[in-house]
């Protein structure tokens, strides 16, 4: 038996004092930030100014404004060494209630000024960067838990709440786990994985956030505030919530969240396999899914990942963790076993240097300061397409020049599919960095969407994914479109994302 590292220990820190965590220093030789992104920009006029500083604490400049006009997108870091941000606000407000988010909106609304939401700006795709200047709406004022409703397993929950401190929190105080665990939870906040459709790694077991939902609070454009959901299922219409779930600040602002909770694991077992191919790896996760049991963690690298991290040579390396109840851990690592059969027994040590290094990046910046362009892709594709979407995509990356390593890994399995999650590295020209991560994400995206792949699995959309939103969603993308002009008639909430029809211009990317 193993434990999950991180499970135990005391919390850290009060809810009320969580902040970004921004990925570099910004550079300021010369004392000047600039904006990178040369977009359509609306400023926030005086008079607006005004009404939105009688609603709650707001700032015009200085190193608040700078720092929220970046998060966690790679390409920005390389920005940022050079003294330079995607794009800054007018205006950054900071609410501390619904109330007062609606009154911001309201009023923006009015004006017909744009909107951008933030937290713990942990997004991977720019998806939390004002590219058309206006306000920035700062949700980490609105954080901690309302109730825990254990009896029917429930959390009432804010969105600024930032995810190691609820983590903790409900584990050391409830006895219960959210098992939301995203490679961000030190860094990301509970409206952030609700807006881009957040996975935790332990999403085999738990399931994507999407799934823990029961009910929302949300603050539309004009001011309202509306209730979605509540019940363990209904029959009303349309699943509401999901409209918002995903939906990345373009049809709402998420307020408030009911989340479905476990009873806190107190057993664990692991294992470790590996493989000749990639492919039969993938048919053993297929096969394991097949026979009904959630492990935890099925994570299985290909052998450039699996030599990069484990040093395990030409094998493709299955990792696998479960934790629940002794009975459901035992029977699932019992089945795990019998369809691993045609795999090579390795150290399960494996798994628990996983867990110890999963959340580390500090290798962005090491290797963008030495020029190196470096990000990840996921996509989510059926059993049946895995094979052909790992090669197609990896060989199209492979081929973009200047690309010196181009790799992946499974890190989601679901009965009908999983995520493949994408690894480049290349080292174009000083001046080309911006076209050769432009020309990897093409190459890649149309190789993954060709071989019947979905767009994204959990990092979302934001900005550097909208130019293929349409490819990707075929004739559906006008429902989603329609639905955007019903709610939010004006554009006013974070446009230029999600692949949407933006009124203020073009972003600059």
């Amino acid at each position: 038996m193993a434990q999950r590292p991180g499970a135990e220990g005391a919390k850290s820190g009060n809810v009320t004092t969580g902040a970004p965590t921004p990925p570099v220093a910004l550079a300021r030789a010369d004392g000047e930030i600039q904006d990178r992104l040369d977009g359509a920009r609306v400023e926030v006029g005086d008079a607006l100014a005004r009404r939105l500083a009688g609603v709650c604490e707001t700032v015009r400049d200085g190193d608040a404004v700078d720092e929220v006009a970046r998060d966690w997108w790679p390409i920005g870091i390389a920005w940022a060494l050079h003294g330079q941000v995607p794009a800054r606000p007018g205006l950054l407000a900071r609410p501390t209630d619904a109330t007062q988010v609606a009154d911001v909106l309201a009023a923006c609304d009015d004006e017909r000024v744009p909107v951008t939401v933030t937290a713990g700006r942990s997004g991977v795709c720019g998806g939390s960067v004002p590219v058309h200047g206006g306000v920035a709406l700062d949700l980490t004022g609105l954080a901690g838990i309302r109730d825990v409703d254990d009896t029917s397993l429930v959390l009432d929950v804010l969105p600024g709440t930032f995810g190691t401190w609820l983590e903790e929190t409900l584990q050391s105080d409830h006895g219960l786990t959210l098992g939301h665990w995203p490679q961000s939870i030190d860094l990301s906040t509970v409206g952030g994985w609700l807006a881009c459709r957040s996975a935790g790694q332990l999403s085999t077991r738990y399931g994507k956030i999407e799934d823990m939902v029961v009910g929302l609070d949300v603050a539309l454009a004009d001011g309202r505030v509306v209730h979605t959901g509540g019940a363990p299922r209904a029959a009303v219409g349309p699943d509401l919530n999901q409209v918002f779930v995903g939906s990345e600040g373009t049809l709402g602002v998420i307020v408030g969240a009911r989340l479905r909770v476990h009873p806190a694991p107190t057993y664990f077992r692991d294992a470790a396999f590996g493989f000749a191919s990639f492919a039969e790896g993938v048919d053993a996760c297929r096969r394991v899914l097949r026979r009904g049991v959630t492990p935890a963690v099925l994570r299985l690298y290909d052998a450039v990942e699996g030599e990069r991290n484990y040093a395990t040579g030409e094998r493709h390396v299955l990792l696998v963790h479960d934790e629940g109840d002794d009975a459901i851990v035992d029977a699932t690592l019992d089945a795990v076993e019998e369809e691993c059969t045609g795999g090579e027994p390795l150290d399960d040590a494996l798994v628990r240097r996983w867990f110890e290094h999963r959340n580390d990046v500090s290798a962005l910046e090491h290797n963008y300061r030495r020029g190196v362009v470096v990000d990840t892709m996921e996509v989510a594709a059926s059993w049946r397409d895995c094979p052909r979407v790992y090669r197609e995509t990896v060989d199209a990356i492979a081929a973009v020049a200047g690309t010196v390593v181009a790799s992946a890994h499974l890190s989601h399995s679901y009965v009908d599919g999983a995520c493949l999650y994408f690894t480049f590295a290349g080292v174009p020209p000083a001046d080309e960095a911006d076209a050769y991560y432009r020309a990897v994400w093409d190459a890649g995206t149309a190789a993954a969407l060709a071989a019947g792949a979905a767009l994204s699995h959990h990092h979302g959309v934001g900005l550097n994914r909208a130019r293929f939103v349409r490819r990707a969603l075929g004739d559906a993308y006008d429902v989603l479109v329609a639905l955007k002009h019903a709610i939010d008639p004006h554009g006013i909430l974070n446009p230029g994302k999600l692949g949407l029809p933006d009124p203020f211009g073009p972003t600059g990317w």
